[in-house]
């Protein structure tokens, strides 16, 4: 029986008060029950996971086709679930607000709102205008009494503009705008991560984490950040598989890239049990 979804976003704000948790992102839900399978204690959504899913582009996809998802996900296990909810699939904080509600209502223990307009020529949001934005997402959650735990991302890093000092100017604005967690992907050194660590302190960090990355969890949990998740990362290695051996077939008729392949059996097991 699924537990109470009060009593799991209440665990999920626990979870970010000590230590350092790993929050993979799962794109259907299989994957997300092959997770909790492992052992993993919260899931967070992958906007372009589940863009590649459905043969679209990250970043291309409506409000409509996203809570679905979303909701297929919170069903898929009894985990807390983090959606990455981009830049609120609205134009205004108005809207923002409106599809901070409907995300409240697939069962998500958290979302963060993202302050990237994903127009190349001025790829950031205004930061005025970002913490409308994020104001606007903090009183729907307050409204709904629902404990959703709300994340402020700072794009800077992701949209090629790597510029350290605006990244956590704007993470103190969404902090005091009533973000819960903070998070900037893209950042990757140790000087990186510890100033934003520190910037945005009591309040916890998400770290992002893909192929490209030597560290441990253990050594980000000693820079003080809480949580690690890896965005698009499993959906493309799983797709990494799938080119290569699809390719062999195509090009040179050979089917060895089968070996190695997940057991029918095992899969069947584990579904099974569900």
């Amino acid at each position: 029986m699924k537990p109470d979804i009060q009593a799991i976003r209440d665990s999920f704000h626990a979870m970010h008060r000590t230590g350092c948790f790993v929050i993979p992102n799962p794109w259907d839900a299989g994957s997300a029950k092959y997770l909790k399978s492992l052992g993993f204690k919260a899931l967070a959504t992958t906007s372009s996971g589940y863009a590649w899913s459905q043969g679209m582009a990250d970043g291309s996809m409506t409000r409509d086709a996203v809570l679905p998802y979303l909701r297929t996900i919170v069903e898929a296990t009894d985990l807390p679930v983090n959606a990455d909810f981009e830049a609120g699939y609205a134009k205004d904080p108005e809207g923002v607000a409106e599809s901070v509600r409907m995300a409240i209502e697939t069962g998500v223990a958290g979302l963060s709102i993202e302050d990237s307009t994903y127009d190349e020529r001025q790829p950031l949001r205004d930061i005025d205008d970002a913490v409308r934005r994020m104001r606007a997402a903090r009183a729907a959650i307050d409204e709904s009494g629902t404990r959703t735990m709300l994340v402020g991302r700072a794009e800077n890093f992701i949209v090629g503009r790597p510029d350290l000092a605006d990244t956590i100017k704007r993470l103190r604005a969404y902090s005091e705008a009533g973000a819960d967690c903070l998070y900037a992907p893209g950042i990757r050194t140790r000087e990186e991560i510890t100033a934003v660590v520190a910037a945005v302190a009591p309040k916890p960090v998400n770290l992002l984490i893909g192929w490209e990355s030597a560290l441990t969890l253990k050594e980000v949990e000693a820079m003080g950040v809480r949580r690690v998740s890896v965005g698009g990362a499993l959906a493309r290695t799983a797709w990494a598989g799938f080119i290569r051996t699809a390719r062999s077939i195509a090009t040179d008729g050979r089917f060895d890239g089968f070996a190695g392949a997940a057991s029918g059996k095992e899969l069947n097991s584990l579904f099974g049990n569900q």
